[in-house]
């Protein structure tokens, strides 16, 4: 009798148990979803928009070995060695891969910046290996996208999705080229959104945990639906399953201007801003996190000429609720130049709404690329600022004006100019150059087919004029 209870008893713990078993998975289930069984079907589908790409480009200085021995044009140079800033320096050859994809039948694809930045030669190669030659519409290296076109047909392109749609623990897949194994496809999931890693004010990445490396960069970033929803373009090297995404939404404005202009334009204010303290949310009455605080309004910029003024908490941009200095940035920055725009603020306790006609941002990537780095103009001219140091060095007069040419690509228009590194630009069709800012200008208006009359100082008396034609 004893031994029946204790079956029955034994009984009951197992059937309770079994019971516990069935339940959990339903409720496990209901709440998150399975694992896809395949990714075969969307890998198919897509492959035929994704796209390997080639670049070969040519590097002068002979590389940091050169730089470190012999020292920059504008630096000490060893005596005997002056004929390397006179003259051309070393050249070589440097390839490097990436990844792009389709975007429409008309042979456009959207690629990184950093991809074919500075590129001689691009090629693309298709999913089926037929290869083609391409060419640059257009770049953003603030957000480090890039459009270019190949001229072929019957080609697939992906569609574009939602990125703001996209949750964090949804799946995605990235196809690519890492290490330039060609049509290489990884799964995993978002793992975060709005990531900011310090490669400039636009940041907004979203992070994944799908395996990227070198040579994913700028491939799609996919969500189930086979939609791109992300361009790849960085990684955390120390890191194993971090990468990171440029969002969809917003490569999406820079891509329709780019594929319009082949140049991006931002809206601006012209503000200095800084994120609301817990302190500065209390004096002003604020939720935490809620607004941004203007610092300074600078004069003869939009948001000055409109009656914004420092001290004012900007709340919201149309509507939009605006709870850090990246949001403002980025808004102002995804919209027209010319547009009106209402910014509510709080002045002295009181809510204030004030309309301002947005600016164009300054131009700061030209300001940077002319101070020194490593982009060339559309004539194949690399510039910096002359100073004081660099005019007693070359035997300009003190306190000249200009831009000095520090490096010439070879193959272009400058190439075969006559023009020599060390030269000084004063003017361009007549139009004073002392800054980055001024060339940059009078670039812009300078368009294809227009001749442009660049006026140059070599020395401390010679004045020569160049004539290009805008290809």
């Amino acid at each position: 009798m004893t031994q029946l209870k204790t079956h029955k008893i034994n009984l009951s713990i197992i059937t309770l148990f079994i019971v516990s078993l069935v339940g959990l998975p339903a409720l496990a289930a209901a709440s998150v979803p399975m694992v896809p069984a395949s990714f075969s079907k969307l890998a198919e589908e897509a492959k035929t928009g994704v796209v390997n790409i080639q670049t070969v480009k040519t590097i002068q200085g002979g590389g940091r070995v050169f730089q470190h021995f012999f020292g920059s044009p504008f630096g000490q140079t060893p005596p005997g060695f002056e004929n390397f800033f006179g003259g051309q320096p070393q050249k070589r050859t440097e390839r490097s891969l990436g990844s792009g994809f389709i975007i429409d039948k008309e042979g456009f694809i959207v690629t990184n910046n950093h991809v074919i930045k500075d590129a001689d030669q691009i090629k693309v190669i298709l999913h089926d290996k037929k290869e083609y030659d391409a060419k640059i519409i257009g770049s953003d290296p603030m957000t480090d996208l890039a459009l270019i076109k190949i001229e072929a047909k019957g080609l697939k392109p992906l569609k574009f999705g939602s990125s703001e749609k996209a949750v964090v623990g949804s799946w995605v897949v990235a196809i690519g080229s890492p290490f330039g194994l060609e049509q290489t496809v990884t799964a995993g999931i978002i793992s975060a959104k709005g990531r900011i890693i310090g490669s400039g004010p636009y940041d907004d990445f979203i992070q994944t945990d799908a395996s990227i490396n070198p040579g994913n960069s700028g491939g799609p970033l996919l969500n189930l639906d086979g939609e791109v929803i992300g361009i790849n373009t960085a990684i955390v090297r120390s890191g194993q399953g971090i990468g990171f995404a440029i969002p969809s939404d917003m490569a999406t404005g820079i891509i329709d201007q780019l594929t319009e202009s082949s140049h991006v334009s931002r809206g601006w204010l012209g503000v200095a801003i800084q994120n609301v303290s817990q302190e500065m949310a209390e004096y002003y009455k604020l939720d935490p996190g809620q607004g941004v605080y203007v610092a300074k309004a600078y004069e003869d910029n939009p948001a000055y000429e409109a009656g914004i003024r420092q001290g004012d908490v900007i709340t919201r941009i149309d509507g939009k609720a605006i709870n850090s200095s990246r949001d403002l940035t980025i808004t102002i920055a995804n919209l027209k130049v010319g547009q009106k725009i209402k910014v509510d603020l709080i002045r002295e306790g009181r809510e204030k709404t004030i309309s301002v006609k947005l600016g164009e941002r300054p131009d700061q990537v030209a300001e940077n690329t002319y101070q020194g780095q490593n982009t060339y103009d559309d004539f194949g001219f690399m510039f910096r600022k002359v100073d004081n140091e660099i005019a007693q060095r070359l035997g300009y007069p003190m306190g000249v004006q200009g831009l000095i040419v520090t490096q010439i690509k070879p193959g272009t228009l400058a190439a075969r100019s006559g023009v020599r590194v060390g030269d000084l630009l004063t003017e361009l069709n007549h139009k004073k150059i002392s800054t980055a800012a001024d060339y940059s200008k009078a670039l812009k208006k300078v368009k294809k087919g227009d001749v442009a009359h660049m006026l140059f100082r070599r020395g401390g008396s010679q004045v020569f004029v160049v004539r290009f034609v805008k290809e």
